[in-house]
């Protein structure tokens, strides 16, 4: 079963008004099971607006979206995706344990299973000795990481990414890159993962996907095998040849 099944999904903003947006236009997507998927393309082309649709944040104008061989609804429904955005978005007020623990605590699991779950979640992104910290004692990257870990708290089979790590500088940003393929390696989620740099694209994926100016299209779907996912893998010829293929493809 795919993670994801786009067909023919179209989306207008302000239909039939006067300042009406085609975003998407019959945009087709498969994201397979355990598979890491980039989003890329210049800035306007729907990449978020596509995310979106994925997660049920807002409905497509046509077409449909599967997740999990589910609506989009549904899964949003049963939570079968965890998001993270730019900004963390963390409760000011909870610590970072009660942040992780909320969409836990939203499916009425008991507080010994969720409070064990987060101290997993929280170990596994590095911070379990930060569990009782408030965000406004965190850094940036690891206010991020925290956001991921109440992603991955409900263990969904999913994750949508949408240029979480884009405010952060290049060191702590290429670490959370690591960690997140760490992550995904660990507990088989796959990712769709939305993004402005050609080389955390190919970096990430197994498969970086490109779209047009809007409305945005799908202009080519890139498959990226790296000898490995780490500073090696980011200094290999296969790379460099990937991030050229990617630009040439940016530049139709």
């Amino acid at each position: 079963m795919n993670a994801v099944e786009v067909v023919q999904a179209t989306k207008i903003f302000n239909a039939g008004r006067s300042d009406e947006v085609r975003a998407l236009s019959e945009v087709d997507l498969t994201v397979g099971d355990g598979e890491f998927v980039a989003l890329i393309g210049p800035s306007g082309c729907g990449k978020s607006t596509l995310l979106r649709l994925i997660a049920d944040l807002i409905p497509p104008t046509s077409g449909s979206v599967t997740v999990a061989g589910k609506s989009a609804g549904q899964a949003r429904r049963d939570q079968a995706y965890g998001l993270a955005f730019q900004q963390a978005g963390l409760f000011e007020w909870r610590t970072v344990r009660r942040n992780v623990e909320l969409p836990l605590e939203l499916r009425g699991v008991s507080r010994a299973d969720r409070r064990a779950r987060a101290e997993r979640m929280l170990d596994l992104v590095g911070l379990a000795e930060f569990a009782g910290h408030y965000p406004a004692q965190l850094s940036g990257g690891m206010q991020q990481r925290v956001a991921i870990a109440r992603a991955l708290a409900v263990r969904p089979p999913l994750l949508l990414m949408d240029e979480p790590f884009g405010a952060l500088d290049e060191m702590t940003r290429e670490r959370l890159q690591a960690e997140l393929l760490s992550i995904c390696a660990t507990t088989g989620t796959s990712a769709v993962f939305v993004t402005h740099s050609i080389a955390e694209a190919v970096f990430l994926a197994d498969r970086v996907v490109v779209m047009s100016a809007r409305p945005g299209r799908i202009t080519a779907s890139i498959s990226v095998e790296l000898p490995s996912r780490d500073d090696a893998g980011r200094q290999s010829p296969v790379y460099f040849d990937k991030v050229t293929e990617v630009r040439k493809a940016l530049r139709g």
